[in-house]
Protein backbone atom coordinates (compact mmCIF):
# COMPACT_ATOMS: atom_id res chain seq x y z
CA UNK A 1 0.00 0.00 0.00
CA UNK A 2 1.25 3.70 -0.51
CA UNK A 3 -0.12 6.59 0.71
CA UNK A 4 -0.25 9.88 -1.85
CA UNK A 5 -1.97 13.13 -1.69
CA UNK A 6 -3.88 14.94 -4.55
CA UNK A 7 -3.61 18.51 -4.37
CA UNK A 8 -6.40 20.80 -6.04
CA UNK A 9 -7.19 24.14 -5.86
CA UNK A 10 -10.21 23.46 -3.69
CA UNK A 11 -9.11 20.93 -1.06
CA UNK A 12 -5.93 18.47 -0.45
CA UNK A 13 -7.01 14.56 -1.01
CA UNK A 14 -5.38 12.02 1.51
CA UNK A 15 -5.66 8.66 -0.39
CA UNK A 16 -4.30 5.48 -0.72
CA UNK A 17 -3.29 2.44 -3.52
CA UNK A 18 -3.21 -1.00 -3.54
CA UNK A 19 -1.72 -3.18 -6.63
CA UNK A 20 -0.56 -2.33 -9.73
CA UNK A 21 -0.99 1.04 -11.55
CA UNK A 22 -1.04 -0.39 -15.06
CA UNK A 23 -4.13 -2.56 -14.04
CA UNK A 24 -7.66 -1.35 -14.22
CA UNK A 25 -8.31 1.23 -11.82
CA UNK A 26 -11.23 0.85 -9.01
CA UNK A 27 -11.70 4.07 -6.81
CA UNK A 28 -13.42 3.24 -3.54
CA UNK A 29 -15.56 5.83 -2.60
CA UNK A 30 -16.71 5.64 1.24
CA UNK A 31 -20.05 6.99 2.81
CA UNK A 32 -21.17 10.19 5.04
CA UNK A 33 -18.46 10.83 7.95
CA UNK A 34 -16.62 8.38 7.06
CA UNK A 35 -12.67 8.09 5.53
CA UNK A 36 -11.55 5.91 3.43
CA UNK A 37 -9.85 3.89 6.55
CA UNK A 38 -13.46 1.97 6.63
CA UNK A 39 -12.86 0.20 3.51
CA UNK A 40 -10.61 -2.51 4.97
CA UNK A 41 -7.16 -3.13 3.98
CA UNK A 42 -7.60 -6.47 3.57
CA UNK A 43 -10.54 -6.13 1.63
CA UNK A 44 -8.18 -3.57 -1.19
CA UNK A 45 -5.74 -5.71 -0.92
CA UNK A 46 -7.86 -8.71 -2.52
CA UNK A 47 -9.38 -6.93 -4.99
CA UNK A 48 -5.47 -5.42 -6.10
CA UNK A 49 -4.62 -9.46 -6.13
CA UNK A 50 -7.59 -10.02 -9.14
CA UNK A 51 -5.56 -7.85 -11.22
CA UNK A 52 -6.92 -4.16 -10.16
CA UNK A 53 -5.27 -1.11 -9.05
CA UNK A 54 -7.38 0.00 -5.73
CA UNK A 55 -7.52 3.57 -4.89
CA UNK A 56 -9.61 4.47 -1.55
CA UNK A 57 -9.73 8.27 -0.49
CA UNK A 58 -10.81 10.16 2.58
CA UNK A 59 -13.58 12.80 1.98
CA UNK A 60 -12.89 16.27 2.74
CA UNK A 61 -13.58 16.70 6.62
CA UNK A 62 -12.83 13.06 7.10
CA UNK A 63 -9.37 11.33 7.84
CA UNK A 64 -6.65 12.87 6.36
CA UNK A 65 -8.16 15.18 3.81
CA UNK A 66 -8.31 19.10 4.03
CA UNK A 67 -11.26 19.58 6.59
CA UNK A 68 -13.06 22.61 7.98
CA UNK A 69 -14.13 24.35 11.54
CA UNK A 70 -16.84 22.14 12.78
CA UNK A 71 -20.67 23.18 12.15
CA UNK A 72 -19.24 24.99 8.87
CA UNK A 73 -20.20 23.72 5.24
CA UNK A 74 -17.37 24.83 2.81
CA UNK A 75 -18.69 22.35 -0.29
CA UNK A 76 -22.08 20.09 -1.64
CA UNK A 77 -22.39 17.25 -2.52
CA UNK A 78 -21.28 17.76 -5.83
CA UNK A 79 -18.32 18.91 -4.54
CA UNK A 80 -17.59 15.94 -3.41
CA UNK A 81 -18.62 13.88 -6.27
CA UNK A 82 -16.09 16.31 -8.49
CA UNK A 83 -13.45 15.19 -5.49
CA UNK A 84 -13.45 11.89 -6.89
CA UNK A 85 -12.46 13.29 -10.40
CA UNK A 86 -9.79 15.11 -9.05
CA UNK A 87 -8.41 12.35 -7.73
CA UNK A 88 -8.42 10.56 -11.03
CA UNK A 89 -6.46 13.29 -12.25
CA UNK A 90 -4.01 13.43 -9.96
CA UNK A 91 -3.13 10.06 -10.85
CA UNK A 92 -3.00 10.81 -14.17
CA UNK A 93 -6.16 7.63 -14.73
CA UNK A 94 -8.65 8.80 -18.10
CA UNK A 95 -10.95 5.93 -16.93
CA UNK A 96 -12.06 3.83 -13.80
CA UNK A 97 -14.46 1.41 -12.24
CA UNK A 98 -16.28 2.90 -9.42
CA UNK A 99 -17.22 1.16 -6.22
CA UNK A 100 -19.29 3.60 -3.61
CA UNK A 101 -21.00 2.28 -0.31
CA UNK A 102 -23.93 4.07 0.87
CA UNK A 103 -23.53 7.74 0.20
CA UNK A 104 -20.65 7.02 -1.72
CA UNK A 105 -22.59 4.80 -3.86
CA UNK A 106 -24.47 8.15 -4.61
CA UNK A 107 -21.76 9.97 -5.78
CA UNK A 108 -21.16 7.17 -8.22
CA UNK A 109 -24.15 7.70 -9.81
CA UNK A 110 -23.43 11.51 -9.92
CA UNK A 111 -19.95 10.86 -11.50
CA UNK A 112 -21.71 8.77 -13.87
CA UNK A 113 -23.89 11.26 -15.38
CA UNK A 114 -21.22 13.85 -15.20
CA UNK A 115 -18.17 12.30 -16.35
CA UNK A 116 -19.81 9.53 -18.71
CA UNK A 117 -16.47 8.66 -20.73
CA UNK A 118 -14.55 8.36 -17.42
CA UNK A 119 -16.68 5.81 -16.01
CA UNK A 120 -16.31 2.16 -16.76
CA UNK A 121 -18.51 0.77 -14.51
CA UNK A 122 -20.70 1.34 -11.27
CA UNK A 123 -20.95 -0.97 -7.53
CA UNK A 124 -23.11 0.26 -5.26
CA UNK A 125 -23.23 -0.92 -2.19
CA UNK A 126 -25.86 -0.63 0.57
CA UNK A 127 -26.78 2.80 -1.10
CA UNK A 128 -29.91 4.51 -2.94
CA UNK A 129 -30.90 6.15 -6.05
CA UNK A 130 -29.27 9.54 -7.20
CA UNK A 131 -31.34 12.73 -5.76
CA UNK A 132 -34.72 10.61 -5.59
CA UNK A 133 -37.33 12.36 -2.83
CA UNK A 134 -39.81 9.42 -3.05
CA UNK A 135 -41.68 9.73 0.64
CA UNK A 136 -42.48 6.17 0.41
CA UNK A 137 -39.01 5.01 0.45
CA UNK A 138 -38.33 3.89 4.40
CA UNK A 139 -35.56 6.32 6.19
CA UNK A 140 -32.65 5.70 8.94
CA UNK A 141 -33.42 3.18 11.87
CA UNK A 142 -34.85 5.51 14.47
CA UNK A 143 -31.86 3.43 16.74
CA UNK A 144 -29.57 4.47 14.53
CA UNK A 145 -30.41 8.38 15.29
CA UNK A 146 -31.14 7.99 19.12
CA UNK A 147 -27.55 6.62 19.13
CA UNK A 148 -25.78 9.53 18.01
CA UNK A 149 -27.92 11.78 19.55
CA UNK A 150 -25.71 10.95 21.81
CA UNK A 151 -22.64 12.66 20.08
CA UNK A 152 -23.37 15.91 22.00
CA UNK A 153 -22.99 14.93 25.68
CA UNK A 154 -19.31 13.22 24.74
CA UNK A 155 -16.18 14.38 25.44
CA UNK A 156 -14.64 14.67 22.54
CA UNK A 157 -10.73 15.21 23.92
CA UNK A 158 -11.07 11.94 25.18
CA UNK A 159 -9.95 9.56 23.06
CA UNK A 160 -11.17 6.10 24.70
CA UNK A 161 -14.27 7.36 25.07
CA UNK A 162 -14.73 8.27 21.56
CA UNK A 163 -13.33 4.87 20.30
CA UNK A 164 -15.77 3.01 22.48
CA UNK A 165 -18.53 5.24 21.13
CA UNK A 166 -17.47 4.76 17.20
CA UNK A 167 -16.94 0.76 18.06
CA UNK A 168 -20.83 1.13 19.32
CA UNK A 169 -22.04 2.62 16.33
CA UNK A 170 -20.69 0.45 14.07
CA UNK A 171 -22.15 -2.54 16.16
CA UNK A 172 -25.39 -1.06 15.84
CA UNK A 173 -24.81 -1.14 12.28
CA UNK A 174 -24.57 -4.91 11.82
CA UNK A 175 -26.64 -7.49 11.20
CA UNK A 176 -27.08 -10.73 12.49
CA UNK A 177 -25.74 -13.14 10.12
CA UNK A 178 -22.26 -13.02 11.28
CA UNK A 179 -20.48 -12.14 14.63
CA UNK A 180 -19.46 -8.62 15.30
CA UNK A 181 -16.05 -8.52 14.63
CA UNK A 182 -14.15 -6.24 16.91
CA UNK A 183 -11.14 -6.75 16.28
CA UNK A 184 -11.70 -5.59 12.52
CA UNK A 185 -13.46 -2.43 13.54
CA UNK A 186 -10.84 -1.41 15.88
CA UNK A 187 -8.24 -1.36 13.06
CA UNK A 188 -10.16 0.82 11.29
CA UNK A 189 -11.75 2.74 14.21
CA UNK A 190 -7.69 3.52 15.62
CA UNK A 191 -6.38 3.89 11.58
CA UNK A 192 -9.37 6.52 11.34
CA UNK A 193 -8.62 8.30 14.51
CA UNK A 194 -5.13 8.55 13.78
CA UNK A 195 -5.37 10.51 10.89
CA UNK A 196 -8.38 12.99 11.35
CA UNK A 197 -7.27 16.19 13.29
CA UNK A 198 -10.59 17.05 15.05
CA UNK A 199 -13.04 14.08 15.11
CA UNK A 200 -16.01 16.36 14.99
CA UNK A 201 -15.14 17.66 11.31
CA UNK A 202 -17.11 14.11 9.94
CA UNK A 203 -19.98 15.82 11.81
CA UNK A 204 -20.24 18.89 8.95
CA UNK A 205 -21.43 16.05 5.88
CA UNK A 206 -24.84 15.89 7.97
CA UNK A 207 -25.08 19.15 6.60
CA UNK A 208 -25.05 18.01 2.75
CA UNK A 209 -28.21 18.76 0.59
CA UNK A 210 -29.92 16.13 -1.68
CA UNK A 211 -28.58 16.48 -5.71
CA UNK A 212 -31.59 17.67 -6.83
CA UNK A 213 -30.93 19.41 -10.17
CA UNK A 214 -29.63 14.93 -10.91
CA UNK A 215 -33.39 14.06 -9.83
CA UNK A 216 -35.01 11.98 -12.48
CA UNK A 217 -31.73 11.26 -14.95
CA UNK A 218 -30.93 7.06 -13.82
CA UNK A 219 -31.75 5.65 -17.04
CA UNK A 220 -29.06 8.10 -18.49
CA UNK A 221 -26.68 5.99 -16.70
CA UNK A 222 -25.65 3.69 -19.79
CA UNK A 223 -22.84 1.49 -17.91
CA UNK A 224 -22.92 -1.38 -16.56
CA UNK A 225 -24.23 -1.57 -12.70
CA UNK A 226 -24.01 -3.73 -9.92
CA UNK A 227 -25.91 -3.05 -6.44
CA UNK A 228 -24.55 -4.98 -3.39
CA UNK A 229 -26.65 -4.74 -0.42
CA UNK A 230 -27.64 -5.97 2.58
CA UNK A 231 -30.84 -7.66 3.97
CA UNK A 232 -30.68 -6.16 6.95
CA UNK A 233 -29.61 -3.00 6.77
CA UNK A 234 -31.43 -0.18 8.94
CA UNK A 235 -29.39 2.77 7.60
CA UNK A 236 -30.83 2.21 3.77
CA UNK A 237 -32.97 -0.69 3.80
CA UNK A 238 -33.25 -3.07 1.74
CA UNK A 239 -36.26 -1.67 -0.48
CA UNK A 240 -33.84 0.70 -1.68
CA UNK A 241 -31.61 -2.14 -3.33
CA UNK A 242 -34.76 -2.91 -5.62
CA UNK A 243 -35.57 0.68 -6.15
CA UNK A 244 -31.94 1.35 -7.49
CA UNK A 245 -32.53 -2.22 -9.49
CA UNK A 246 -36.21 -1.39 -11.08
CA UNK A 247 -34.73 2.13 -11.92
CA UNK A 248 -31.09 1.25 -13.20
CA UNK A 249 -32.10 -0.53 -16.57
CA UNK A 250 -29.75 -3.56 -16.59
CA UNK A 251 -28.79 -3.54 -13.37
CA UNK A 252 -27.60 -6.76 -11.37
CA UNK A 253 -28.51 -7.05 -7.98
CA UNK A 254 -27.31 -8.99 -5.25
CA UNK A 255 -28.28 -9.79 -1.69
CA UNK A 256 -26.36 -10.32 1.21
CA UNK A 257 -28.83 -12.14 3.34
CA UNK A 258 -28.21 -11.13 6.75
CA UNK A 259 -25.98 -8.28 6.35
CA UNK A 260 -26.58 -5.04 7.70
CA UNK A 261 -25.29 -1.54 6.50
CA UNK A 262 -21.26 -2.68 7.06
CA UNK A 263 -19.06 -4.87 5.05
CA UNK A 264 -18.67 -8.14 7.09
CA UNK A 265 -15.42 -10.20 6.63
CA UNK A 266 -17.63 -13.00 6.01
CA UNK A 267 -18.89 -11.60 2.53
CA UNK A 268 -15.46 -10.36 1.15
CA UNK A 269 -15.01 -13.21 -0.92
CA UNK A 270 -18.40 -12.86 -2.52
CA UNK A 271 -17.73 -8.99 -2.90
CA UNK A 272 -14.15 -9.70 -4.48
CA UNK A 273 -15.89 -12.09 -7.14
CA UNK A 274 -18.43 -10.42 -7.42
CA UNK A 275 -16.74 -7.02 -8.53
CA UNK A 276 -13.88 -8.74 -10.21
CA UNK A 277 -16.13 -10.32 -12.76
CA UNK A 278 -18.35 -7.00 -12.75
CA UNK A 279 -15.29 -5.01 -13.65
CA UNK A 280 -13.90 -7.23 -16.65
CA UNK A 281 -15.93 -5.50 -18.93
Amino acid sequence: MQKRIIFSEEAEHYTENFGNPSDPAILLIMGAMASGAWWPGELCRMLALRGRFVIRYDHRDTGGSTSYKPGTLKYNTEDLADDAMRILNGYGIEVAHLVGMSLGGYLAQLLALKYTEHILSLTLISSERLASADPTMPGISPLVLEYHSRATGLDWTDHTAIFEYQIGAWKLLAGSAHPFDRDLIRVMVEEDMERTPDLLTPFNHAMLQDASVWSDRLDEIKVPVLIIHGTEDIVLPFVHAEALHRDLPGSRLVALHGTGHDLPRADWPEIVDEIEQHTAV
